[in-house]
């Protein structure tokens, strides 16, 4: 018995029909979803997909995906996760114009020639062709030279595989892998290393005086100030008042007027 509102598809897995989308999302019109979450259902065929014009954040993860074709009409998708399918290129989103993440780990990518349809993507920052906790990967990955040639065909990127290449943090990763291309250097045969230096002077990492105690005092100092200005305030409001009942009260009742 076949699901409700799913059709059989392409190499025996199910198609994405107008039925499925809105049982899962709860809208009456496609081009009203935003977030769609297809994850594990068996897809092998995107079906009306395409007809979701708004939709903006999308998870096809875990399906039996070979192609994309229907993707190419969504230009407002901004977050796209394919990952563990079976797709061999991902030309459609040439035309997904605000793109700005991919996770596309875990396909049949050969090549960096298949990424070439992603280089006119302004906004893409974000991709991920491989992931090490989830061992999901692409055959380009094990290329040596896989890092250059994904940084030199998208310049735009700013983190990929989950590691930041752009912007505040890129330096720390980049550290890592000199660090990394060192230690497997000097690991082969050949000459004996010379003898490792140190990278600081003498004296750099003794603690510096702290500063957070004389800090902490002055705030409370400052806390006691300003309490007992309030006292201050509190004990003349006091008196104000006290002043102003004994005044009210030498005067007496007053008198009643009739208009």
């Amino acid at each position: 018995m076949e699901p409700s509102g799913e059709k059989p598809g392409e190499a025996g897995g199910l198609q994405i029909t107008p039925q499925l989308l809105k049982s899962r999302t709860g809208e009456f019109s496609l081009e009203s979803i935003l977030l769609l979450k297809l994850r594990g259902l068996g897809l092998a065929d995107l079906g009306c997909l395409g007809e979701c014009l708004g939709l903006e954040w999308l998870d096809l993860s875990g399906n039996a995906l070979t192609h994309l074709g229907p993707l190419a009409s969504l230009r407002q998708l901004a977050v796209l996760n394919v990952s563990n399918n079976r797709l061999t290129g991902l030309e459609p989103l040439a035309a997904c114009e605000n793109l700005q993440s991919l996770n596309a780990s875990g396909n049949l990518l050969a090549t960096p020639d298949q990424l070439q349809c992603l280089a006119g993507l302004q906004c893409l920052e974000y991709l991920r062709l491989r992931d090490p906790l989830t061992r999901l990967s692409n055959p380009l990955c094990a290329s040596p030279s896989y890092w250059a040639a994904v940084r030199e065909l998208l310049p735009g990127l700013k983190v990929i595989d989950g590691e930041r290449v752009m912007g505040r943090g890129s330096e720390f990763y980049q550290l890592c892998r000199d660090l990394d291309s060192s230690l497997r250097s000097s690991s082969s045969p050949g000459p004996r290393a010379t003898e490792a230096q140190p990278w600081v002077e003498p004296g750099y990492w003794e603690s510096w005086p702290s500063r957070s105690g004389s800090i902490l005092e002055e705030a409370c100092r400052q806390f006691q100030d300003t309490l007992q200005e309030c006292r201050d305030l509190d004990r003349q409001a006091s008196d104000s008042l006290a002043q102003a009942e004994q005044a009210l009260g030498s005067v007496g009742p007053t008198s009643s007027f009739v208009f």
